[in-house]
């Protein structure tokens, strides 16, 4: 007997599990505002940096050249999860600190990756969106936690996770009483070895029918290779995400973290470029931050 594919024009919306999530609870879509930074509106949003915070130099180098060239958040790890117990785990507090001096020197809002829930307290002294990873997507004690403070929490989809379990984890933080949650898609894993994830884009207009939370794609993640960031990028826009999260380095031959698929800043303006025409042409455009210095 062939599985039947399942058909979400049949579903009754508001019997779904998606009690706060849905797309029923508002239908014209959710809009966060970050320090002035809309998502989820009709422009798109840039979030760009480095993947791990490894000194002021290379941060604030980095985030001069995002501001520069149109981003609008900055991102940047302090805490890293590694598969290896021997990678650069990140510089912790000293990390937050120089995320908050180049959100000083430049204005741009910052998000983060917050692992821990002890760690909760702190880093919303510092960030402007709590980030949770794909590896805490179902980190049910950590989505609590977050969902009881007062700072956006990007949430990304966990890398063997269904659409379902990850909209169900959106709910915990819901549940807890932050309405500021945004989706991101980063690719899932497959039975393919040539790029690092499979960037599922598919993945994008299925959770704007279900659920009114805005959409980012990281295409670094989805792809593991910085010549393939680009083109999925003008893929993710192109499909109807609300943003994008990038990996930027000043020296990505030298990162210390995720260096085979961080853009280069040359690399970052031209996409940046490739990004306003081509967002331009769908009646939409780069979302233009008014409060960067």
């Amino acid at each position: 007997m062939e599985n039947e594919s399942c058909n979400t024009d049949q579903f009754d919306l508001n019997t779904l599990a998606y009690h706060r999530a849905g797309r029923h609870n508002n239908p014209a879509g959710t809009v966060i505002d970050i320090n002035g930074v809309k998502i989820g509106g009709r422009e798109v949003v840039i979030m760009a940096g480095p993947c791990a915070v490894e000194g002021q130099d290379q941060l604030l180098t980095t985030a001069r050249a995002v501001q520069d060239h149109g981003g609008n958040i900055l991102r940047g790890g302090a805490f890293k999860p590694r598969s290896s117990p021997y990678s650069f785990q990140g510089l912790e507090e000293e990390g937050l600190k120089l995320l908050k001096k180049a959100h000083q020197e430049t204005g741009l809002p910052v998000i983060t990756e917050v692992m821990d829930t002890r760690a909760v307290e702190m880093v919303c002294n510092y960030a402007d969106i709590l980030q949770i990873g794909s590896r805490n997507m179902q980190n049910f004690p950590l989505l609590k936690e977050v969902g009881q403070c007062r700072k956006p929490v990007m949430l990304k989809r966990g890398m063997n996770a269904t659409i379902d379990e990850y909209l169900l984890a959106t709910e915990y933080i819901l549940a807890g009483g932050n309405p500021n949650v945004i989706l991101c898609e980063r690719g899932i894993r497959s039975f393919e070895t040539a790029y690092r994830n499979t960037m599922d884009l598919n993945a994008v207009p299925m959770l704007k029918k279900l659920s009114h939370l805005p959409v980012i794609v990281d295409p670094s993640h989805g792809t593991g290779h910085a010549w393939m960031v680009p083109d999925l990028a003008k893929a993710a826009v192109a499909v109807g995400a609300d943003g994008l999260l990038v990996e930027v380095h000043n020296n990505p031959d030298d990162a210390l973290c995720d260096g085979p698929q961080s853009l280069s800043i040359d690399q970052f303006k031209l996409m940046m470029e490739d990004l306003r025409s081509l967002s331009k042409a769908l009646g939409r455009g780069l979302y233009v931050s008014e409060n960067a210095i």
